[in-house]
């Protein structure tokens, strides 16, 4: 029997790498912007809050069962739980500041407006004149979306960069799972998606409880949840082990693109000509920006992580 279950795990760890890294990273890209496309959808019967509590609580449950995180808790050091937690935290915050985002702008818009964090990161972690050309074309990019509008969908603008702030935090904390393997970071992912859904339940179940008594909305809610940060969250982890952090910041111009044209596709939201202007412009910025680790290794003075660490600690001072 044990050894029946040990050849299963290698056969199962040999699928999962016999998938080029690159596919996992598509599959991330798509369904990062499919999910909550189709919680927009959502909207018209659940409130934000209930609809991102459905979110993470069937994300977590769908967790719960598959790893069992609670045992893996036990067993971690206690600087490992310390960055479980604090990756949970980001999470309930990540998607309840995403979710009142795109109930207000479009999806393309606030995609492009969350990349707008780890490009200034790069530019403050490798002062060059690529990272320099990448921040005002990004920068370009977000004002003319924005158009500085302080009024009317401002409420949206400010959980847009709020929630940028917070993918810094995602994309730190998640390349240091992975630093440990695909499988031990999915294993910590669980952890976290617990957390994410203790933190947000005191301010959301209200919202969401009335879904439970409505099988077509609770079953929607479960699908945005899978969708949403099942699958997009598990592929990253396993992206995230297998390829270098410049290589995974140049895909990650596939992003704002992905979020345009799922936002065309699913919610018939058609950019204007200057909206595609300005995620044009996010996008060349994404592609161009550089981090340390580019750089030869005789000119590394800091990893990418730390600075982007000190940059976080120093944004909430």
């Amino acid at each position: 029997m044990c050894e029946a279950g040990t050849s299963q795990s290698v056969g199962s760890r040999h699928t999962v790498h016999s998938i080029p890294p690159h596919a996992y990273f598509v599959g991330s890209a798509i369904f990062h912007y499919l999910g909550p496309a189709f919680a927009v959808l959502l909207f018209a019967h659940v409130s934000v809050l209930g609809v991102a509590w459905l979110r993470i609580a069937s994300a977590a449950a769908v967790f719960a069962v598959w790893k069992r995180p609670w045992r893996i808790f036990r067993e971690l050091s206690a600087k490992d739980r310390g960055s479980v937690v604090a990756l949970g935290l980001v999470l309930a915050g990540m998607n309840v500041c995403f979710y009142f985002a795109i109930s207000q702008l479009s999806l393309g818009t606030v995609g492009s407006i969350e990349f707008l964090g780890p490009i200034a990161v790069a530019a403050y972690g490798s002062r060059t004149l690529r990272n320099i050309v990448a921040l005002l074309l990004a920068s370009g990019g977000v004002f003319v979306l924005t158009k500085l509008q302080l009024g009317g969908r401002s409420v949206g603008y400010l959980f847009a960069f709020a929630n940028c702030a917070l993918f810094i935090l995602y994309v730190v904390l998640g390349h240091e799972l992975a630093k440990r393997g695909a499988s031990a970071g999915v294993d910590r992912l669980a952890i976290a998606m617990l957390v994410a859904l203790i933190a947000v339940t005191p301010f959301s179940i209200s919202e969401a409880a009335k879904t439970l008594f409505q099988p077509k909305l609770l079953l929607a809610g479960i699908g945005v949840g899978i969708c949403s940060s099942v699958i997009p969250y598990v592929c990253d982890q396993f992206a995230m082990a297998r390829l270098s952090k410049p290589t995974f910041a140049v895909l990650l111009s596939l992003l704002p693109a992905t979020a345009c044209l799922i936002g065309i596709i699913v919610l018939r939201q058609l950019p204007s000509l200057h909206e595609l202007a300005g995620i044009g412009c996010v996008i060349i910025g994404v592609a161009l920006r550089r981090t340390g680790d580019d750089l030869e290794p005789g000119k590394r003075s800091v990893s990418a992580a730390e600075r982007m660490r000190k940059v976080a600690l120093l944004s909430t001072n």
